[in-house]
């Protein structure tokens, strides 16, 4: 696509000058220190920020080995080993399942509920429509699909989803309830409108089955829920219940925080602050407080910091929304803005 791409970067630090109206990014390039001007910054780094890191008594004297799900090298290493896995969403079903296909024994500590979807049933009766190979013999192209999925407002959204979820739930009744049967925590979010809105919201709390919930259901991956991790000795792990685990391995499957955090990191906490949460649209659910905001919060719009720019998704959100920001930041290279409300110009552009 002929981009100016650096690989073996990494930017290391990021300072706005108000007066001259620019960045100065400090990056590491392959060894090499590198000073960069730009006009505009923007954080691309995925929908979520740092790792989140639980902290529980006694993980300084683990005689095993620990760490994060982004820090997790895979199951190879593994084999014959006690691992605990806490966490029940994507990560933690992933790294069960390529613990379990190592010959480890896995646990699973599930600490709330989670939406599981099959891959295939998601597919079939949610996104086969717009993302099909059935939908592009219909005439259906990407950029169509990406627009026809990006003109539903969010605060309609769940009811469209809502029949939808019904139907996976009883199609696949039988696959549900042996998850029940073993104990698995089960929802389709606060509402039942499934998946997507439950990623829009607060972008965890769900897993798309590709064959770990089937080695839950069996035991295979042995499961504890509606538990958490009180404590940690130097061979096991205390649960919430008083139920002790032998442990070799902990994987903290506990999620990210928001993108923000890549700001406090790189440029300032006084900057992330300022900023304030990213993800989400105020719907007053689980880990997505109000008030209402209608749509994502600072992605892929103008920010409370000049010139700081956000932006993040899956692939249709990339795709799509890449362009507004891209159309967002050629209007402001080009002195195409005027001023309208607050110290943020909205732009006219044909």
């Amino acid at each position: 696509m002929e981009l100016n791409y650096w690989g073996s970067t990494r930017c290391t630090q990021a300072k706005y000058d108000e007066d001259k109206q620019e960045w100065t990014v400090e990056v590491d390039r392959n060894g090499e220190k590198l000073t960069l001007h730009p006009k505009q910054l923007v954080l691309a780094t995925g929908m979520s920020g740092i790792p989140n890191i639980p902290d529980i008594p006694g993980m300084d004297v683990f005689e095993g080995e620990q760490h994060h799900s982004s820090k997790h090298p895979g199951g190879e290493a593994y084999k014959g080993k006690k691992c605990v896995v806490l966490g029940a969403n994507n990560s933690a079903h992933d790294i069960c399942c390529a613990l379990w296909e190592n010959e480890a024994d896995v646990t699973m500590i599930q600490r709330s509920s989670t939406h599981i979807i099959k891959s295939d049933s998601l597919m079939e009766l949610v996104l086969g429509g717009l993302y099909s190979e059935e939908a592009v013999e219909n005439g259906m192209t990407t950029y169509k699909a990406d627009l026809t999925f990006a003109s539903i407002p969010f605060e309609i959204m769940p009811q469209f989803h809502i029949p939808a979820y019904q139907a996976v739930a009883e199609k696949d009744a039988e696959f549900y309830q042996r998850l029940t049967d073993a104990g698995f925590l089960l929802d389709f979010g606060e509402d039942g409108s499934g998946l997507f809105m439950k990623y829009l919201r607060r972008g965890s709390g769900y897993y798309i089955d590709v064959g770990a919930s089937d080695l839950v259901a069996d035991g295979e991956i042995k499961l504890r829920s509606g538990v958490s991790i009180e404590r940690i000795k130097p061979n096991s792990v205390v649960l919430t219940d008083g139920t002790e685990l032998d442990a070799d391995l902990i994987v903290y499957a506990t999620g990210f925080g928001s993108m923000n955090g890549w700001a406090a990191q790189i440029i300032s906490q006084e900057v992330a602050d300022k900023v304030g949460k990213c993800w989400g649209m105020g719907s007053n659910t689980t880990k997505d407080p109000g008030p209402w905001e209608g749509e994502l919060r600072n992605m892929w719009k103008p920010t409370q910091q000049q010139a700081l720019w956000f932006h993040g998704g899956n692939l249709h959100q990339s795709r799509h929304y890449s362009q507004y920001l891209s159309l967002q930041i050629k209007a402001r290279m080009e002195g195409i803005e005027t001023p309208v409300y607050g110290t943020e110009p909205v732009h006219h552009l044909s």
